[in-house]
């Protein structure tokens, strides 16, 4: 039986290894699927995805003459999971807003030098109201 590039057949997982699966994919055939190719998501321990006798589709991605090695991918004959929506990250900087911040907040993003003057000029006015308590 003679395999090409690109098509998809079935075989049955003959070895696992910490690296990938040894696939074969008829009685004199067997190919590698390495371990990220085995599924979408980050696979840490083959074993937790893969044990020998599984059957398993696969794909051909490709195969060298010289050494009749054949690499294998059963990641590419499924389908890839809807990718989850992110979220707005937010930093959090203390329960307290600055005032310019809660002024600015209508007008999106500022660039850190706009940032930094209100900051310098919130530090001078607490600095400025700190020493009048202090005065009084």
């Amino acid at each position: 039986m003679n395999f090409e590039v690109g098509s998809i057949v079935e075989g049955k997982v003959t070895g696992i290894k910490p690296f990938g699966a040894f696939v074969a994919l008829n009685d004199q055939v067997q190919g590698l699927v390495h371990i990220s190719e085995v599924s979408h998501g980050f696979v840490k321990d083959i074993n937790d995805v893969l044990k020998t006798g599984d059957v398993v589709q696969v794909k051909i991605l490709s195969i060298d003459e010289d050494s009749k090695k054949i690499s294998l991918s059963i990641r590419q004959t499924q389908e890839a999971p809807a990718a989850a929506p992110k979220k707005e990250r937010r930093p959090n900087f203390g329960s307290k807003k600055p005032a310019a911040a809660a002024q600015d907040s209508s007008k999106g993003f500022n660039t850190l030098e706009a940032k930094l003057k209100d900051w310098l000029k919130e530090s001078t006015d607490r600095q400025a109201q700190l020493n009048k308590r202090l005065k009084k």
